[in-house]
C-alpha cells in the first residue's frame, strides 16, 4: 500500500485500500456516519438494545457500491480534508472515472455518491461502468418494512427493535435512496457525464421525504456539491492548526481535527438535538465493537477542550447533551443512594447507566468532574451565563456539587473528606480510595459551583460545597513529593494510561515544578505501552510545560504508532487493536499540540499562553482561536509571535475588548479589529482590557 505525496497535506491519497477494511476513512456530519463501502451506516441517537446491551443500531447503506472496469487503469483513493470528499479514481488510456462519496456538511441529513466519466480520446465505443452493491434493506437491530417509492426513490421505514429504559422510547427511521444501477454508461456521442444518487434518513416520513426533495432540487440545481464544499469552507475558515516541520506531525494534525470536526454539527446545525461523541464517532458503535457507540469522559475531557477553543457553539451542543440527560442522571445517584446527578460511565440517550459492566458506572464517578470541567471550561472560554440560566446548566453544576457532598466520607482524625470506593481512569484499579484525579475533579467541581451560585446570585450556595472543596483529601506523599495515584498506591505500579499526569493540565491542581517532574518521571516509565493513544499526548503537554521539548517532541511521536494507514484513522492501541477512529486519541494528540506548544490554559478571567517551539515544530499558526465572543489568529516564530484579532463577525453573542499582558515585563498590547500586534516569545495572558490585573 503505496501513499501518494500530492504536496498537499489536507488530501491523503493512495493507490491501494487498506488491507483491514477498519481502517477505511468514516464520513460524518454531526448526525450520520458511514465507513466508505461500508453496507452499514449510523445516526446520531438511535439505539437498539435495554441496558448494558444498548449499542448503535445499524441502518443499512444503499451507497456500499465500488467501482469497477474491466478494461485495466490506474486506480486512486483519495480523502480530500478539505471537503470531506473520498474520491475513487480509474485512469486508462482512454477514460478517467471518478467516484466521489460525501455526507453533506450542510445538510446533515443526506449522504451522496457522485460517479463522473470522462473521455480521454475522440472515440465512438461506449464506456460502461460497473457499480457493483453490497447492501440488503435489512437490519438486526430494526425492522425495516417498504414502502411506497417516493420520487423515483426507494423507501424504507422501520423501529428499533428494544428501547434503552423499560417503557423508553424507540426511535424510527426513514430511507429514501437513488436506486443503485449496477452499471452506467457513457453513450457514443459524450464526451462526459455525471451520476448522482442520493441518501435521505430521517426520523418520520415527512422528515426523510423533506431531505429527498432538498436533495433532488440541489441535484438539479447544481449545488449539491458546492453547498457541501461551502460548509466545510467554513468550519476550516476558523479552525485551523499548521507547522512548519515535519510532515508527519502537519498530516496527524490535519487527519486529528477533520475527523473530530466531522463528528461536530454543522455551525448553522447547533440548535438540533446533538447525540454527543463516542470515541469511535459515528461510523462505528454497532453491537460489540468500538464501546458500542457509548458517550464516555472521552467526549467532555479529550475531544471537547480543542473543539471549544475554536468554536464555542460547538462546544455548547456538548454540554445541552449532558443537559437532555438530566433525569436520567438524577435516577443513577438516587439508584446509588446519593443525592444530585449521577452522570452514567457510558451514556446513550436517557442518561441512565448503560455500560455492559456494572463496577464502572458504579465506581467510575469521576466522570461527574469531568463534565463540569468542560461546563466550566465553556464559561471561562465565553463568560456565557445564558447557558447556566436558560440552559439549565446551572442544573447540572449543583446537581453535582450535591452528589459529591453525599458521596465523601468525613475522617474526624485527619479533619478531611474522603472518597472511598472508586475506580480512577487508570482502570487497572478498582474500590480504590481517594484516587487523587477523582478528588481533584470534585474539588473542581464543588468550586466551580460556589463561583457559579454568586454569580447567578438566585440562590446561595450551600456552605456544605465550600466546607468539603476545602477540606478534601488530595493524596500527596510529602517525602518522595510526589502525588500517589490513590491511598496505598505502591510507585512503580504498573497503570493504563494518563491519570494523575492530568492534574497539571487539564485540572490545573496547583504545584511545583519539582512535583510535576516527580509525578511525570514516576508515571511515565510504568505506563503500559499497549494502553490507549491518549496517553502520550499528555505527557508531552506536561514535558513542554517544563520546557523540555525534546522529551516532549519525543513522546508525541510516539502517537504516530496509533495512526494506521493513508487516511490517517487511529486505532485504541498501537498494535490496531481496540477502538478505530479514536477520537479520544485524536483528541489527546490535538490537545498537545494546541495546548502543549502554545502553553494555552483557559483560566478563569484570561486565555495564558507560554509558546515553545521544536525541531519537529519551527513555526506554528492557529488560526480562529474563540475567546469572549472574539477570533483571534495566532503565529509562533523564531523569537516573536503574532496575534491578529478578527473584525467583527456580526453574529449576536456578546464580545469583550482584549489585551495581552507579558508577565515578565507587564507590557499591555491592546487588541483592535483587523490589526496584528508582535510581541516577544514569552509568557503572558489575554484577557478583557477592563478587567483588573496583577503582575
Amino acid at each position: 500500500m503505496a501513499s501518494e505525496d500530492t504536496g498537499d497535506p489536507y488530501i491523503f491519497v493512495t493507490d491501494t485500500l487498506p488491507p483491514d477494511p477498519r481502517f477505511l476513512p468514516p464520513l460524518a456530519n454531526g448526525l450520520l456516519g458511514w465507513r466508505v463501502y461500508d453496507d452499514i451506516m449510523h445516526m446520531g441517537g438511535v439505539y437498539n438494545g435495554m441496558g448494558g446491551d444498548c449499542h448503535r443500531a445499524d441502518v443499512p447503506c444503499p451507497l456500499a457500491v465500488r467501482m469497477r472496469m474491466e478494461e485495466e487503469g490506474k486506480h486512486t483513493y483519495s480523502l480530500d480534508t478539505r471537503t470531506g470528499l473520498f474520491t475513487h479514481s480509474l485512469s486508462t488510456a482512454s477514460v478517467c472515472v471518478s467516484q466521489t462519496f460525501y455526507a453533506h456538511r450542510h445538510y446533515p441529513n443526506l449522504l451522496v455518491m457522485e460517479v463522473l466519466v470522462v473521455r480521454q480520446v475522440t472515440s465512438q465505443e461506449p464506456i460502461t461502468v460497473q457499480l457493483d452493491s453490497s447492501f440488503s434493506p435489512h437490519s438486526k437491530d430494526i425492522s425495516f418494512q417498504e414502502a411506497p417509492d417516493y420520487k423515483g426513490g426507494k423507501h424504507i421505514f422501520g423501529q428499533t427493535q428494544t428501547s434503552e429504559v423499560p417503557g423508553g422510547s424507540r426511535p424510527s427511521v426513514h430511507l429514501i435512496w437513488t436506486p443503485v444501477v449496477p452499471s452506467v454508461t457513457l453513450l457514443p456521442e459524450q464526451s462526459q457525464s455525471r451520476w448522482g444518487f442520493l441518501v435521505a434518513v430521517g426520523g418520520t416520513e415527512e422528515r426523510a421525504q423533506s431531505w429527498y426533495d432538498t436533495g433532488l432540487q440541489l441535484m438539479a440545481s447544481g449545488n449539491l456539491r458546492p453547498s457541501h464544499n461551502r460548509a466545510w469552507a467554513e468550519l476550516w475558515l476558523g479552525s485551523r492548526v499548521e507547522i512548519a516541520g515535519e510532515e508527519p506531525m502537519s498530516r496527524a494534525l490535519i487527519g486529528c481535527l477533520f475527523y473530530l470536526l466531522s463528528a461536530f454539527p454543522s455551525l448553522d446545525q447547533t440548535g438540533a438535538a446533538f447525540g454527543g461523541v463516542s470515541p469511535g464517532g459515528l461510523s462505528n458503535g454497532g453491537q460489540g465493537q468500538d464501546y458500542w457507540g457509548h458517550v464516555f469522559w472521552d467526549q467532555d475531557t479529550w475531544m471537547y477542550p480543542s473543539i471549544a477553543l475554536f468554536y464555542p457553539s460547538l462546544a455548547r451542543t456538548v454540554l445541552e447533551y449532558r443537559v437532555r440527560t438530566l433525569e436520567g442522571a438524577r435516577a443513577n445517584a438516587e439508584q446509588q443512594g446519593y443525592r444530585g446527578l449521577k452522570f452514567p460511565w457510558e451514556s446513550a440517550v436517557s442518561g441512565r447507566e448503560v455500560c455492559p459492566e456494572d463496577i464502572y458506572g458504579e465506581q467510575e464517578i469521576h466522570i461527574n468532574g469531568d463534565v463540569i470541567q468542560a461546563f466550566q471550561h465553556y464559561f471561562y472560554l465565553t463568560q456565557d451565563l445564558s447557558m447556566f440560566r436558560e440552559g439549565r446548566g446551572s442544573e447540572v453544576v449543583w446537581g453535582v456539587a450535591d452528589y459529591w457532598v453525599s458521596r465523601v466520607t468525613w475522617n474526624p482524625e485527619d479533619q478531611s473528606y474522603h472518597i472511598k470506593g472508586v475506580m480512577p481512569p487508570d482502570e487497572y484499579y478498582q474500590n480504590v480510595d481517594d484516587s487523587v484525579f477523582t478528588n481533584t475533579v470534585a474539588k473542581n467541581s464543588l468550586e466551580f459551583a460556589v463561583e457559579l451560585a454568586a454569580l447567578l446570585q438566585q440562590n446561595p450556595a450551600p456552605p456544605e460545597w465550600q466546607q468539603v472543596a476545602e477540606r478534601l483529601h488530595i493524596p500527596f506523599d510529602t517525602h518522595l513529593q510526589y502525588h500517589p495515584e490513590f491511598k496505598g498506591y505502591q510507585k512503580g505500579g504498573v497503570v493504563k494510561q494518563a491519570d494523575v499526569v492530568l492534574l497539571g493540565y487539564p485540572l490545573g491542581l496547583p504545584m511545583s515544578s519539582e512535583v510535576r517532574r516527580n509525578d511525570l518521571e514516576a508515571y511515565e516509565p510504568v505506563t503500559d505501552p499497549r494502553g490507549p493513544a491518549m496517553t502520550w499526548g499528555m505527557f508531552a503537554v506536561a514535558w513542554l510545560e517544563l520546557g523540555d521539548t525534546e522529551k516532549g517532541q519525543k513522546l508525541l511521536e510516539k502517537c504516530y504508532e496509533n495512526i494506521q494507514g493513508p487516511f490517517q484513522v487511529w486505532s485504541e492501541s498501537s498494535d490496531g487493536s481496540g477502538a478505530v477512529n479514536f477520537l479520544t486519541g485524536m483528541g489527546g494528540f490535538l490537545q498537545a499540540v494546541l495546548f502543549g506548544y502554545t502553553g494555552f490554559r483557559v483560566q478563569r478571567d484570561s486565555l495564558s499562553f507560554s509558546p515553545v517551539l521544536s525541531g519537529a515544530i519551527a513555526e506554528l499558526s492557529v488560526t480562529g482561536v474563540s475567546y469572549l465572543g472574539n477570533k483571534l489568529n495566532w503565529l509562533v516564530k523564531g523569537e516573536e509571535i503574532s496575534v491578529k484579532l478578527w473584525p467583527p463577525q456580526g453574529h449576536d453573542g456578546k464580545t469583550f475588548d482584549l489585551e495581552v499582558v507579558l508577565k515578565a515585563s507587564g507590557t499591555r498590547i491592546p487588541l483592535k479589529p483587523g490589526q496584528t500586534v508582535t510581541f516577544p516569545r514569552e509568557a503572558g495572558e489575554l484577557r478583557r482590557r477592563d478587567s483588573a490585573h496583577s503582575c
